[in-house]
């Protein structure tokens, strides 16, 4: 009951594991000699018990986040076997936390994050608040939530979507003071992310972060690449040691980075952007429509499927909707939206690591900017890493490490295009994770494409 008690330090909800039942029990049988000796009360107590405790060992070993294509665990099932060990090791060493310890993830990342729930629990206040939509995401759902939150704030009135809208944005703008945002009075992504960011919300989030890491495999690779999407970063462990850390531009709400689980294969120095298909048809095509002169303004060529330039010019662009039967490529240049460095994984969505030729980005805070791709600001000190990592295998092979005339940075130097493959793959896990332990305090980070509300609402709805 101690523990049950105390399961929202490792992320579970005590209500999972009947403790208003198995309370009012206690009660009743520490009170009432009739109800000490009521056989009945004893066994509804054993039963629900015992279920608490299979409950909690599933969820402590596996979590509570159905199994995907994403996941990397082998042991999507616990079978009888091991609940009747788990439990019986219980019974014998008489600590139900000892045994639930040791079912847990090694992962340093999945400790480090719980360290933090007591401190985060110690003055976290748990209350209920309309929860509000971004507008990209559900501009109805917006409109109707926005005044109820509000209200909930005390800055309405009443909560009804009807609210005129200059006292809407009055109300908006006293809230971004009060939270010392930019006041406004439109409530941007900011203003939505701060009005959602309640105690209650923070707890769900560490939660799932906690199920997410048990959906890892149980070991890690010694070394691997590490890109956490909420957070902005990229990170190379070797061992349990961060070689690189380097902040990173991810996808935006609309073109969000996919979530995966890759290898490094291959490096390509000043690489050439070839547009995808969705690009095209949300961002070029109506421009084409417009001014067919737009590709050589923004210095991109035109190519047919045997690769031989087109002029736009004698293009009907009127006929396309969905997409067009060409290539658009920009070509290598420092100019190139790839940078001067392009790192392939195999992939089904088309996504990369690469260099930018924005770099300015990385020095915004929000950086969920790209159509997709993962553009790395340490792209050098990978790439670097990458090549020293994989000379000992090509020694081994027989066959030299790079010639000092056709080095990597030599290529660079002369703005050449080349392809590099990497025989030692590096692993790499782009996931996303809302929040983050470090030195017992808990990081919250903004749920920008919204998974983390939605898993809630899927896995939690009647928390």
């Amino acid at each position: 009951m101690t523990f049950v008690e105390n399961a929202m330090l490792y992320g579970l909800f005590p209500e999972d594991y009947h403790f208003k039942s198995i309370s009012f029990i206690k009660d009743r049988i520490g009170s009432d000699t009739l109800a000490r000796k009521d056989a009945v009360l004893w066994a509804k107590a054993d039963v629900l018990l015992t279920d608490a405790m299979i409950g909690i060992i599933k969820d402590v070993k596996l979590g509570r986040l159905q199994k995907d294509s994403l996941t990397l665990r082998t042991d999507s099932v616990l079978s009888n076997e091991f609940y009747a060990l788990q439990v019986q090791k219980i019974l014998e060493s008489n600590s139900v936390a000892t045994v639930i310890d040791s079912l847990e993830p090694t992962l340093k990342g999945y400790h480090e994050l719980k360290a933090g729930i007591k401190d985060f629990l110690d003055t976290a206040e748990f209350k209920d608040y309309t929860y509000v939509p971004y507008r990209v995401y559900d501009s109805i759902g917006y409109l109707h939530a926005l005044p109820r939150r509000l209200f909930e704030e005390g800055l309405l009135d009443s909560s009804f979507a009807s609210n005129d809208s200059v006292q809407v944005a009055r109300a908006i703008k006293k809230y971004q003071q009060k939270k010392k945002l930019k006041a406004d009075g439109k409530a941007g992504n900011e203003t939505i992310r701060a009005l959602n960011f309640t105690d209650k919300d923070k707890f769900f989030r560490i939660a799932v972060s906690l199920d997410k890491y048990k959906m890892l495999p149980a070991k890690m690779p010694n070394k691997y690449l590490w890109v956490n999407l909420a957070g902005y970063y990229m990170q190379l462990w070797q061992g349990d040691s961060v070689e690189i850390y380097s902040k990173v531009v991810c996808g935006k709400p609309l073109t969000r980075t996919p979530e995966l689980s890759s290898s490094i294969s291959e490096m390509i120095t000043y690489p050439q952007w070839s547009v995808p298909q969705s690009i095209i048809a949300k961002e070029f095509l109506p421009e084409l429509k417009k001014d067919p002169g737009y590709l050589e303004q923004k210095g991109f060529s035109l190519l047919n499927e045997k690769n031989e330039e087109l002029d736009p010019y004698f293009i009907d662009w009127s006929k396309y909707t969905k997409g067009i039967p060409y290539k658009i490529i920009q070509g290598s240049g420092d100019e190139n939206a790839l940078g001067v460095m392009k790192f392939n994984f195999p992939n089904k969505y088309a996504v990369y690591l690469h260099d930018t030729n924005q770099r300015y980005l990385f020095g915004q805070s929000v950086r969920a900017l790209s159509h997709g791709c993962v553009r790395v600001q340490e792209w050098e000190k990978l790439s670097n890493f990458i090549l020293q990592n994989d000379s000992t295998y090509i020694d081994s092979l027989g066959r030299g490490s790079f010639t000092k005339t056709d080095s990597v940075q030599q290529w660079l130097l002369r703005k050449e295009k080349h392809y590099i493959p990497v025989r030692d793959r590096i692993p790499l896990f782009i996931r996303y994770f809302t929040c983050e332990g470090r030195g017992g305090k808990i990081i919250f980070y903004d749920d920008m494409y919204g998974e983390d509300h939605r898993l809630k609402e899927k896995y939690f709805a009647a928390k």
